[in-house]
C-alpha cells in the first residue's frame, strides 16, 4: 500500500465496534454524504489492534493490524472520529487507536491533519464528554483538530431510525464533511 496522501480521502474511525450502533450508522450517513471527489474511507479493524504497547511498536515486531491503521492515516488527508460516549469518557477501542496513531511521538501518521470528532450516546448531552476528551487526546497526537466541526446528539432522539432519516442530522453530517474536506491542504 501507498503512503502517498490522498487530498480527497477522509480516514473514518468508529469508536464503536457493535455492528448496529447508532454511531456506525452515523459514519454510514457521513460516507453516503461525501462531497464530489471526497472519498471517506471507514477504517473498521479497530477491535484487531493490540494494547499500545512499546515493546511491540518497532519495525519486527508491530502488529498488520497497526500497520494498516497506520498506513490508512497516512495516505488520508483528513479524518473523522465517530464515537459514543462510554462511561463518561473515550472508549477503550478509540483510545487505544489513538495511542498507535500518535506514535512515533511528534511524527504520527495524522500529524496536522485536520479531524473532526461527531457522535451520539445515550443521555441528553449525546457523548460531548467524550467528544471532548477525544478532541484533546487526539491534538495531543498531532491531528490538527477543527473545533466547530462537531456533533454530539442524543442516541435516543433517533427513536430506533437510522440516523439519515433525521433531516437536521443529515445537514450537519453534510456540512461537517464538506468543511472538513475543505480543511485539507
Amino acid at each position: 500500500m501507498s503512503d502517498t496522501v490522498s487530498g480527497n480521502t477522509v480516514l473514518v474511525l468508529v469508536g464503536s465496534l457493535r455492528a448496529a450502533s447508532v454511531n456506525r450508522q452515523l459514519a454510514e450517513l457521513a460516507i453516503e454524504s461525501a462531497p464530489d471527489g471526497v472519498t471517506l474511507e471507514l477504517f473498521d479493524r479497530l477491535g484487531e489492534l493490540p494494547h499500545y504497547n512499546e515493546d511491540i511498536d518497532n519495525d519486527a515486531d508491530v502488529p498488520q493490524s497497526v500497520v494498516a491503521l497506520r498506513e490508512a492515516a497516512a495516505r488520508a488527508g483528513a479524518a473523522l472520529v465517530v464515537t459514543p460516549e462510554y462511561n463518561g469518557s473515550i472508549p477503550g477501542v478509540l483510545k487505544n487507536a489513538i495511542d498507535w496513531l500518535s506514535r512515533p511521538y511528534g511524527n504520527g501518521a495524522l500529524k496536522d491533519k485536520p479531524l473532526a470528532v461527531v457522535g451520539a450516546a445515550l443521555g441528553q448531552y449525546g457523548g460531548v464528554w467524550a467528544h471532548d476528551e477525544t478532541r484533546k487526546s487526539f491534538g495531543i497526537a498531532g491531528p490538527r483538530v477543527v473545533d466547530d466541526l462537531d456533533l454530539s446528539v442524543s442516541a435516543s432522539s433517533f427513536d430506533g431510525k437510522h440516523p439519515r432519516e433525521n433531516a437536521e442530522v443529515g445537514a450537519r453530517i453534510r456540512e461537517i464533511v464538506g468543511k472538513l474536506a475543505a480543511e485539507i491542504g
